[in-house]
């Protein structure tokens, strides 16, 4: 067994978490500071990180724990595709005109910042204090003749 199997998912899932809840508190932040359109936005742009952050990461795991030896590609590969995203997406809400009529492209900006900070911030913690052992202890012999 790796073990990446069990652990790579609940670090994905923990970070997905924490950086909604940051979206979350920064979508009341933006409500109190600058109204409506400014929680909208905050919203949108919490949205937009976990969602394109998630996607990523789960599917760098999947293709991580089927084929190993691609994992490194996939991620490149993932990594490009997320900023093609995030850019598709912004031009999306530009061309639509709800940036700056309905929507605060500022918090939008804002809310992916801190998305992107936290969701970084939370992997890193959880992977620099998993206790990953980096050999597997070869299974124990039974002793013959009551030898210590």
């Amino acid at each position: 067994m790796m073990t990446t199997d069990t652990r790579t998912h609940r670090v994905v899932t923990r970070a997905a978490v924490v950086a909604a809840v940051a979206a979350a508190g920064l979508v009341l932040v933006a409500a109190l500071v600058s109204g409506e359109s400014a929680a909208l936005g905050a919203a949108v742009g919490g949205v937009i990180a976990v969602g394109v952050f998630a996607f990523g990461s789960f599917a760098v795991e999947a293709v991580s724990r089927l084929m190993p030896a691609a994992s490194l590609l996939f991620a490149m590969v993932t990594y490009t595709f997320q900023v093609a995203v995030m850019a598709l997406l912004f031009v999306a809400l530009n061309t639509s005109g709800l940036l700056d009529d309905e929507i605060d492209s500022t918090w939008v900006g804002v809310a992916i910042i801190l998305g992107a900070f936290v969701w970084m911030a939370v992997q890193i913690l959880l992977a620099t204090t998993a206790r990953i052992p980096a050999f597997e202890t070869p299974p124990s012999t039974p002793s013959e003749g009551g030898a210590r």
